[in-house]
């Protein structure tokens, strides 16, 4: 089943369709059901995750707690393996779902709510039921840092405050999730924590540039190496105190102790890499010459689209391919995302015969839309109905743009989250 969902309405021409068959590819490549059973499985008390093995001898009770926009579909499958060895669980996802062995939470998605307290509480009693005689099994994907709210000085409200004033900065997710970690009883270690002394293998699916597992859905499971002080910085930088209205934003120090980590291993088990390599042969395999520029695609989103739109004039029949994850300046309250931003900056820059496609491999950016298709023919008509690409972007409103050029790409949640993939096209 293709995870694009309007794929004839918006193939319009050749150059479109291949860029819509690229991107297809590199979806169903990290398609998370997939990917749970082409690398895990289970030979008797063996359990072998992307072939190095585990033993499950000694283990009295197999507990296993997903969190993030991966966690429902990557427990199903994990379910179909393991059957009666999950003595229990928690998946705490965006989409609602049922488990057979596990109990599927649903939870709220980008600022924090009462209902992801109550679930990151279920989790924790979960997890505080563990001995040394048992083994946790997580699901850590993009998304967690959301989900997992649990403060006692705080309400979601306020933390979603805190986030909102970083998130039109365009702070870097790396400081956002640095500021996450220590605003939360479940994020930075907590969860780890929690767990000891039972073992610990945290299966990480990364949206995070360059794949520093800490600060996936910030780093549940992994020993965090930042302070306080580090989280005050960045709040200072931003003057997000202020921009908030707070009094104070009370900052919670995460787990040091060695010994909650000492049975703790954190495997990265999916990034983005994987949708690059497959993307590039399938655009070998459309007579393209392809190149996976970077996995680690940072930056302004505006900036990054005139860049690669620019780059795409250096030649002719060539692909490339970017992920990663750029940021957006806040100017007005308008509707778009990173991947609609970039996309139409790049447009301001695009020849005959050139096409730029930044998507969410998460299927929505920050709307209902996952991307759009950019090129002459978008331009062409937003000329027809007398709207332009510059005001639009300094309006924030790449979304409505789109919508007016009948551009928009839409997959629904497709249950992966590997951060976000560009292909930029030269016929």
């Amino acid at each position: 089943m293709n995870k694009i969902q309007n794929f004839q309405q918006v193939a319009r021409t050749e150059l479109r369709k291949a860029a819509l068959e690229i991107a297809e590819a590199g979806l169903q490549a990290i398609d998370t059901p997939s990917v749970v059973k082409n690398l895990i499985r289970l030979e008797g008390n063996a359990l072998f995750i992307k072939e190095r093995e585990y033993s499950l001898q000694g283990v009295e009770r197999l507990f296993v707690v997903g969190v993030g926009k991966c966690a429902l579909a990557a427990a199903g499958a994990l379910e179909d393996i393991l059957g009666e060895k999950i003595a229990d669980g928690i998946v705490l996802d965006k989409r609602a779902g049922k488990l057979k062995r596990m109990r599927a939470l649903q939870g709220d998605h980008p600022l924090p709510t009462e209902r992801n307290r109550k679930a990151t509480a279920e989790i924790i009693e979960l997890l505080e039921r563990a001995t040394e005689r048992d083994l946790v099994l997580f699901l850590v994907s993009g998304g967690g840092s959301t989900f997992l709210f649990q403060s006692e000085t705080l309400t979601c409200l306020e933390e979603g405050a805190i986030l909102k004033c970083l998130f039109d900065a365009g702070a870097a997710i790396q400081e956002i999730n640095a500021i996450r970690k220590h605003l939360s009883l479940a994020r930075g270690g907590h969860l780890a924590k929690y767990a000891y002394p039972a073992r610990v293998l945290s299966l990480v699916f990364s949206d995070v540039p360059g794949n520093n597992l800490d600060f996936v859905a910030s780093g549940p499971t992994f020993k965090d190496s930042s302070t306080m002080e580090d989280a005050q910085k960045i709040l200072e930088r931003y003057d997000v105190q202020a921009k908030c209205g707070l009094s104070e934003i009370p900052l919670l120090e995460t787990p040091k102790e060695e010994k909650h980590f000492r049975n703790v291993e954190n495997i990265l088990f999916l990034s983005n890499e994987t949708a690059l390599q497959a993307m590039k042969e399938k655009a070998e395999e459309l007579g393209f010459s392809p190149s996976v520029e970077t996995a680690e695609l940072t930056g302004d989103a505006e900036e990054v689209g005139e860049v690669i739109a620019k780059k795409l004039k250096e030649g002719a029949l060539f692909v490339l391919l970017y992920g990663g994850e750029t940021t957006v300046r806040v100017r007005h309250p308008g509707k778009g995302g990173r991947n609609l931003a970039l996309g139409l900056s790049a447009l301001r820059f695009l020849g005959e015969g050139e096409l730029v496609f930044s998507f969410a491999s998460d299927g929505l950016d920050n709307t209902e839309a996952a991307g759009a298709l950019c090129d002459t023919m978008t331009r062409e008509k937003a000329k027809e109905k007398g709207i332009k690409a510059q005001e639009y972007l300094e309006q924030n409103r790449s979304f409505e743009f789109f919508e007016e050029t009948g551009d928009l790409v839409f997959m629904g949640p497709t249950g992966s989250n590997v951060s976000d993939l560009i292909i930029g096209l030269h016929g």
